[in-house]
């Protein structure tokens, strides 16, 4: 059995471009950016939250630690981070990973935003999706709250068969970002509340949305 921790699934449906990624700030190298009108299939704009009670950390010290090295709470098992370009010991806009996970699921990323509480990632040409993922953490009165998002959908015909269709692909996901959760968890020092929220919101992007990256809109 993967887990004991309950996971609360949530599935609607989304609309184009509401729903689609925030944009990436002018100045940012694009170059072999994977934009989800570059992809095939539903955009999906899944969001993984959980809930940490009696945390020993503030968000901004907890996300400090893992932009140090993101392994600190990747499962090795289905998710370890290589970093291809940037210095080690530290996550900035523009560094680059190679994210290796089992299966033909390896894929490359750019780093695209940071703040104290969050970075962003924009998939690179070869990943299985097209699109963008972010993990982010705030304070609450009560809890810390850490969240991942992505809004992505396949890179290409195949990758969208292969991720959509297959529910052996999307289960294998699921288990990844959750294990990622359960890690903040122990890495807070807190209590995972409530179990962890998975919503999903299933947008139909119409052929016409896409576009050569030559002449997207800067």
């Amino acid at each position: 059995m993967w887990r004991t921790t309950p996971i609360y699934r949530h599935e609607h449906d989304g609309s184009w471009p509401a729903d689609g990624p925030p944009p990436i700030a002018d100045g940012i190298d694009q170059d072999g950016v994977q934009r989800p009108e570059d992809g095939a299939g539903p955009l999906l704009r899944r969001r993984y939250t959980a809930h940490i009670s009696g945390p020993a950390t503030k968000a901004a010290a907890l996300l400090a630690e893992i932009r140090a090295d993101p392994n600190r709470v990747a499962p090795g098992t289905l998710a370890h981070f290589q970093k291809t370009a940037g210095r080690e010991g530290e996550l900035r806009v523009g560094d680059e990973y190679l994210v290796r996970m089992p299966g033909p699921w390896d894929g490359p990323i750019r780093v695209v935003e940071v703040t104290p509480t969050s970075f962003r990632f924009a998939t690179l040409d070869g990943h299985l999706e097209a699109g963008q993922i972010e993990w982010r953490a705030r304070d609450e009165p009560a809890a810390l709250v850490f969240e991942i998002e992505s809004w992505a959908r396949g890179g290409d015909r195949l990758s969208y068969v292969l991720h959509d269709r297959l529910r052996m692909a999307k289960e294998v996901q699921l288990h990844m970002w959750t294990s990622v959760l359960e890690r903040v968890t122990r890495r807070a020092g807190g209590r995972l509340e409530s179990g962890i929220q998975a919503s999903t919101r299933r947008v139909a992007i119409d052929d016409a949305v896409a576009q050569p990256r030559s002449s997207a809109a800067a």
